[in-house]
């Protein structure tokens, strides 16, 4: 038995979790509610990057047990084909995962979403730090982080994409 369990701040993480338990027939549930993971044969956990981390992902990998298969697919506003974010973002996932889980080809990124003017006041006071410093940072010296946050300040944008879960699904043989 499978289950899909989802870590999201912005609702885009949750989508992505829906969407892929109506293709799959896996049930999907919030981190907070997944306590005994101790019945699953595998754990797909779809989460939120959020200030260098994916959220709910530490307590979800510390309810893990040996011998369970375990997919992560992070959800973001950096394009998930920059290697630039995504390389050194693989090596800090590698810090935050136990090594018996850790496995390169059982981890995916997603586009996310992002509506500014619903966001709570803290989320939009550190985008607005962010936005100040990508702003006085040179154009070429600007990480991809900064150029996305830069493009979507203030701004509502929706870059998810139901389809994009086509890797993860063919990596589950499902």
């Amino acid at each position: 038995m499978d289950i899909i369990i989802y870590g999201s701040l912005h609702g885009a993480a949750k989508r992505y979790a829906e969407g892929l338990a109506a293709s799959t027939g896996i049930n999907a549930l919030d981190y907070k509610k997944a306590k005994n993971l101790d019945a699953y044969k595998r754990v797909i956990y779809i989460g939120s990057i959020y200030a260098g981390g994916v959220t709910g992902l530490k307590k979800t990998v510390a309810r893990l047990a040996p011998g369970q298969e375990f997919f992560l697919a992070t959800v973001g506003l950096v394009d998930p084909g920059d290697k630039a974010f995504f390389d050194p973002f693989r090596e800090a996932l590698k810090k935050q995962i136990p090594s018996a889980f850790f496995d390169e080809k059982k981890i995916f990124h997603l586009h996310g979403a992002i509506d500014f003017s619903k966001l709570e006041l803290k989320y939009r006071l550190m985008l607005k730090m962010m936005n100040s410093m990508a702003s006085k940072t040179p154009e070429d010296q600007q990480t991809a982080e900064m150029k996305g946050v830069k493009a979507i300040y203030g701004q509502k944008v929706d870059y998810v994409d139901l389809e994009s879960l086509k890797p993860l699904i063919d990596a589950l043989n499902i």
